[in-house]
């Protein structure tokens, strides 16, 4: 079986997570949505800072991740928060994150805040079916992007 390099294929549920959370932050930071779509299930189920619940990937595109990641900056992933845990076809793991949001005014505020994902392994590939996404307490709620 051939495997594509976009696809998260190793073995351990716990590094799978790991990796799935390092390639979130290096694409999320680059608002790079085409590689960020092969981690995601199509039938993906999720909810953010921004999106109610979405079902579908394109819908948790659009009303997620295009909402947000172009209005903020220095998206970053706390590697080491991650924890993980599963087995060798469902695995979950949580991380806290940062970014740098912006006010109306296009001034800038600390915008940190916590996720969950819920793995399954699909055709010897790990994708997200679920992820939550939420900010700290006491964050603004709205990231306007720089001016």
């Amino acid at each position: 079986m051939s495997t594509m390099p976009d696809k998260i294929t190793i073995a351990d549920p716990k590094a799978a997570v790991a990796e799935w959370f390092k390639r979130l932050d290096k694409n999320c930071a680059a608002v790079d949505y085409d590689s960020t779509r092969p981690i995601f299930a199509d039938d993906v189920v999720s909810f953010g800072t921004r999106a109610d619940i979405v079902s579908g990937l394109a819908p948790l595109q659009q009303n997620q991740w295009e909402g947000i990641w172009p209005n903020i900056k220095d998206f970053k992933v706390n590697l080491d928060t991650i924890h993980a845990g599963g087995d060798q076809n469902m695995a979950w793991g949580v991380a806290t994150w940062t970014s740098t949001g912006f006010n109306e005014d296009g001034t800038s505020f600390f915008r940190p805040g916590r996720a969950t994902t819920i793995l399954e392994r699909r055709d010897g590939a790990w994708v997200s079916v679920h992820t939550h996404f939420s900010l700290n307490p006491g964050t603004p709620p709205r990231t306007y992007g720089p001016k």
